[in-house]
């Protein structure tokens, strides 16, 4: 065998890993409290194989093979946005999905290179003069490495942090570090358990037929079950408390067939039961939320009847509705911006700010999807393939003001913009006039692209950490599941079965105050990751 290969063994051991790995981000088919545990011991098999890999190589190929098959089973939905709604061939899909998890296997791989490369293992043949430090500092280093890989992935070229393993975490003791270090944070204590893990079976192999070990050597990972331990008081800490009246809210499930959705022959059927479903009788509400997109044209485009429609459902439950709609209004510098965003308007609102998208209450995605809501330079040839409407939009600003619901300030995000925590703070803090924060969130969503599919509960999970986070309630609006409200303490209140249509009315009580991670954000879980390198540099590099 080639001194580069990896023996056959080995890499099918690190796919079935890697595809186990996949199972822990959202329960089923695994129950919610085996998420946990999968993905650490996962995990653990591909820190043993990096780890003790003979050569930085071997490490970064092994560590690929790994994520490779976590990625691509666990993302397999994008091959139904491609392939049935986007309508690319088959084939095409299936390597456009194995592409990208190939690409976003590169973070993960470089973090097990850094770390073998920041601990090497003894030269074979050679005694370990200091085993307990080593397996420690091994621990420290793959940890760091992946926490940091983990920020990367979230960041360059907009970023894509779905997988991420602090999801598979909501629901273990792990989650009562949210709030304290957000989710790269637990990232870097769940890569702490299963390095620790790792580093204590390979003691146990190194103990020979007896399988003895000296105590010392589980140093690692009792250091790893007091970091997870510690997330039970911490999960107990109110970081937020009540403030103003519950807010009553209705949020609305239209479970539009994403074929169906922006068929012109269609688009009325698609219109007229989102009317219907915010129409009926139901407890009384402040906001009614229906999701993205669910106008599926230009707001100027519709007949002003509509709008006279929805206005007639707000008068008829002197509420305020908010509704994801694709906008064309006037800028700043008099050009035409095109935005994904949602509108909130009452009974009194003006046909006319209605039908120029110039409403009191509105908010423009921030944070754009590659591809599908704009499209990045040199890839026009790629969109041109695609059968994806409204696909090239201008972005939101920064932080854009809550909507002021009765005693409560909702800040909105569309899509998968709640995958960044760190882009939900700034609505948290008071605005420049001194006008409140955001006590609840909200998200509204068009999940229809992806089907049936594990993407849905992915999805919910991704929302309950931000819930954790930064100490708020969120109400997820979406087409076709899974609409929902989480309470401030990542617990799902209640929620809509999946692709049925209905509507959800709960009382939801905004909260005020901010969370460790609100006031800093990533700043110490990275000076953590970097403190960590360079203590992991100095220890496990000089000479033993």
């Amino acid at each position: 065998m080639s001194r580069g290969r990896i023996p056959r063994w080995a890499a099918l051991g690190l796919l079935a890993a890697g595809a186990a790995h996949a199972l822990a981000f959202a329960p089923g088919p695994l129950p919610s409290w085996a998420l946990a545990p999968v993905q650490i011991i996962a995990l653990a098999c591909a820190a043993h194989a990096t780890l003790q890999a003979p050569r930085l190589g071997q490490a970064l190929l092994r560590g690929w093979l790994f994520n490779f098959a976590s990625y691509s089973l666990g993302l397999y939905w994008i091959f139904i946005s491609l392939h049935r709604y986007g309508g690319l061939a088959a084939p095409l899909a299936v390597a456009g999905v194995l592409a990208l998890s190939g690409f976003l296997a590169l973070f993960p791989a470089a973090a097990c290179m850094l770390a073998r490369w920041l601990c090497p293992p003894p030269a074979q043949g050679e005694p370990d003069p200091s085993p307990t430090r080593r397996l420690l500092v091994a621990a420290m280093a793959w940890a760091a490495a992946w926490a940091l890989l983990e920020w990367l992935r979230a960041t360059v070229l907009t970023g894509f942090p779905w997988l991420n393993i602090g999801y598979a975490h909501v629901d273990s003791p792990l989650a009562g570090w949210a709030p304290v270090l957000g989710v790269h944070g637990m990232a870097l204590l769940a890569a702490f358990a299963a390095a620790a893990l790792a580093g204590l079976w390979q003691a146990v192999r190194a103990g020979g037929p007896a399988r003895q070990v000296d105590a010392r050597r589980a140093l690692a990972c009792a250091l790893a079950l007091l970091l997870v331990a510690a997330g039970w008081p911490l999960h107990g800490i109110a970081w937020s408390r009540p403030t103003g009246a519950p807010l009553q809210a209705r949020l609305v499930q239209g479970n539009v067939e994403q074929s169906q959705k922006f068929d012109p022959a269609l688009m009325e059927l698609g219109l007229r039961r989102h009317l219907e479903l915010a129409s009926l009788p139901a407890p009384p509400a402040d906001l009614i939320i229906l999701p993205e997109t669910v106008l599926p044209v230009f707001q100027d485009l519709l007949d002003p009847r509509v709008w006279e429609a929805w206005r007639a459902v707000a008068a008829r439950n002197q509420a305020t509705v908010a509704m994801g709609v694709p906008l064309r209004s006037p800028g700043a510098d008099g050009q035409t911006r095109y935005t994904n965003s949602v509108i909130g308007f009452d009974a009194t609102t003006p046909l006319a700010q209605l039908r120029s998208g110039v409403t009191a209450l509105r908010y423009d995605k921030r944070h754009l999807v590659p591809w599908g809501e704009y499209v990045p330079p040199g890839f026009r040839w790629f969109v041109d393939m695609l059968s994806i409407p409204l696909g090239d939009f201008d972005r939101g600003e920064r932080r854009q003001a809550p909507f002021h619901i009765g005693d409560q300030y909702v800040a909105f995000n569309i899509c998968y913009e709640d995958l960044f925590g760190i882009e939900l703070l700034p609505a948290l803090q008071p605005g420049p006039n001194g006008e409140p924060g955001a006590t609840i969130l909200a998200n509204v969503s068009n999940l229809g692209w992806f089907g049936d599919t594990w993407a849905l509960r992915q999805h919910l999970q991704i929302g309950r950490l931000r819930t954790l986070e930064t100490a708020r309630p969120m109400l997820a609006a979406t087409n076709t599941g899974i609409t929902a409200a989480i309470d401030a303490r990542g617990r799902v209140a209640a929620q809509l079965p999946a692709h049925q249509p209905g509507i959800l009315p709960v009382s939801v009580q905004g909260m005020t105050g901010l969370t460790p991670y609100a006031r800093f954000g990533d700043t110490p879980v990275l000076a953590l990751i970097a403190l960590a390198l360079v203590a992991a540099a100095a220890l496990g590099r000089r000479k033993r």
